[in-house]
């Protein structure tokens, strides 16, 4: 018991870097046209973080709790490895602020320890197709939305003094920064309450139905809620001050985009990366200004690093199964 308590907490180190990496995409934007400041964003998005724990079902939960990894391949140490290698690439890209998706790297953490044990047959292709499809969905579909919307909404807003209008969309900016942060709260901490779940699971502590427990829902959004509250400075420069100017406008129309795109895929059980969304939107609302707006060098540092999540976080997890079943063998 007192492994499955470890491993549990595991988890909540793991969600609490979530929350710390992924602060950057509730606030970047809030933070670089100085509509709040620091402080009062971090507490704006961990407010809401929390707050969609009340807002949506757990069917994300779900895909990540036995739609990528055959649950009968699953023990303790398949998910513990999982979890070190997850947040070993978590933590190292918030220390050098890049803005990875945390999301993909459970994934990849997960899916490598089912590897590891089992070799390809554990893992589950239809979840992972999903997931794969999505790594270049959500952001095209986040950049093109919020391209148009940017585009309609310039168009509203034509015959406007340029004063009254920045005016006007630093409030409104608060609405699209609650709406991103309920959004981000509603897919990512899914990731977390599929892995507790799946521990709870395996250890015989459900009976025999996969279903998900309330206190495991109001423990995981707890916990990233205070990650984003920490959050994490470096990834939020890069993302709301160096991929492109923001001003009020920009940052309304690119969380308002990303928002409602991740919500979407939440309700499909889609686990997205919030990451890439919002990037996305801010390229699509940058573009709108000319593609010279968009420092596309930045951008590129960005897209390898997503490139790279999912393969380095599941040989880190593979790394660290070898290890626990030897030091396993020493006792």
């Amino acid at each position: 018991m007192e492994f499955v308590i470890f491993i549990i907490i595991l988890a909540l180190v793991f969600d609490f870097y979530n929350g710390m990496n992924d602060a950057a995409n509730s606030i970047a934007t809030v933070v670089a046209t100085r509509v709040l400041s620091p402080f009062q964003a971090v507490a704006w998005a961990a407010f809401f973080n929390f707050v969609a724990a009340f807002a949506f079902g757990v069917s994300v939960a779900t895909t990540i709790g036995k739609g990528i990894v055959d649950v009968n391949i699953v023990d303790n140490f398949v998910i513990l490895s999982g979890l070190v290698g997850a947040i070993v690439l978590t933590a190292t890209a918030t220390h050098f602020g890049l803005p990875i998706s945390v999301s993909h790297s459970i994934i990849g953490g997960y899916g490598g320890a089912g590897i590891a044990k089992a070799g390809f047959d554990a893992l589950i292709l239809s979840g992972y197709t999903k997931i794969v499809i999505f790594i270049f969905a959500a952001p095209l579909i986040g950049m093109v939305m919020a391209y148009i919307f940017s585009i309609i909404t310039l168009w509203i807003v034509r015959n406007q003094q340029p004063r009254k209008v920045d005016k006007h969309f630093r409030r409104l900016q608060l609405l699209s920064a609650a709406l991103y942060s309920l959004s981000h709260g509603s897919n990512d901490a899914q990731k977390t309450i599929g892995i507790i779940t799946v521990v709870l699971f395996t250890n015989g502590l459900l009976g025999d139905v996969f279903n998900v427990p309330f206190y495991v829902i109001i423990m995981s959004h707890a916990v990233i809620a205070l990650g984003t509250l920490v959050g994490g400075w470096k990834v939020i420069r890069t993302l709301g001050m160096r991929v492109t100017k923001l001003n009020p406008f920009g940052g309304f129309s690119a969380e308002t985009s990303a928002g409602l795109t991740i919500i979407g895929a939440t309700i499909f059980g889609i686990p997205v990366s919030t990451t890439h969304t919002i990037t996305g939107s801010i390229i699509g609302v940058g573009s709108v200004k000319g593609v010279s707006a968009v420092r596309w060098g930045v951008a590129k540092n960005i897209l390898w690093a997503w490139v790279l999540t999912i393969p380095v976080s599941a040989i880190s997890a593979m790394i660290t199964y070898e290890i626990v079943i030897y030091v396993q063998t020493l006792f």
